[in-house]
């Protein structure tokens, strides 16, 4: 069972990674995902996310508080628009539009529901 949290470690970190450059692939939900699937494979991979300077932070802040930084939030929150916006100028068909903006609405409100992480 360890190689296949292992995998979905390493598959998740490689999600994350690409979402990081990608407006459409969210980047956080896959790395605390590696980092779960790491705590049960790998203390060596799991020991290098958490302390991983770019994304270390996020994972902790989520861990401990529940929080997501108002930079996240805003980077977050803005990529929706711009994909939203994106889906607009290509002449995505209205249903489309319509299940895109529910499951965006959605997610921005989670986002900027969570609090801050202390300072």
């Amino acid at each position: 069972m360890r190689a296949v949290w292992l995998v979905t470690g390493l598959g998740c970190v490689a999600l994350g990674v690409i979402g990081a450059v990608l407006p459409l692939l969210p980047t956080t939900p896959f790395l605390l995902l590696a980092a779960f699937a790491f705590a049960k494979s790998s203390d060596r991979l799991h020991t290098w996310l958490l302390n991983h300077n770019i994304f270390g932070g996020l994972i902790v802040q989520w861990r401990r508080y529940g929080a997501i930084s108002l930079r996240a939030k805003v980077v977050s929150v803005s990529s929706m628009a711009g994909v939203f916006v994106l889906s607009l100028a290509l002449d995505v068909p209205p249903t489309l539009l319509a299940v895109q903006a529910i499951v965006l609405t959605i997610t921005a409100i989670f986002v900027l529901s969570r609090p801050l992480p202390p300072t």
